[in-house]
């Protein structure tokens, strides 16, 4: 992932990255496991930071 701190990721892609599947994201994310996700005003669609993404890691022990 690049350190741009404008840029936000997508659920595909921040999965592929911790090297799990989008619906693992979704399910830890509904279990209360992950943190909810910000959600881009317009489409509603999952967006992570750099530093969302990091935080994720962590959680996974990664």
């Amino acid at each position: 992932m690049t350190d741009n701190k404008n840029r936000f990721y997508s659920v595909r892609e921040v999965a592929e990255y911790l090297g799990i599947s989008k619906q693992t994201m979704l399910r830890y994310e509904k279990r209360g496991l992950f943190p909810n996700s910000r959600r881009n005003p317009i489409n509603k669609w999952r967006e992570y930071t750099l530093s969302d993404v990091q935080k994720l890691k962590k959680i996974l022990g990664r």
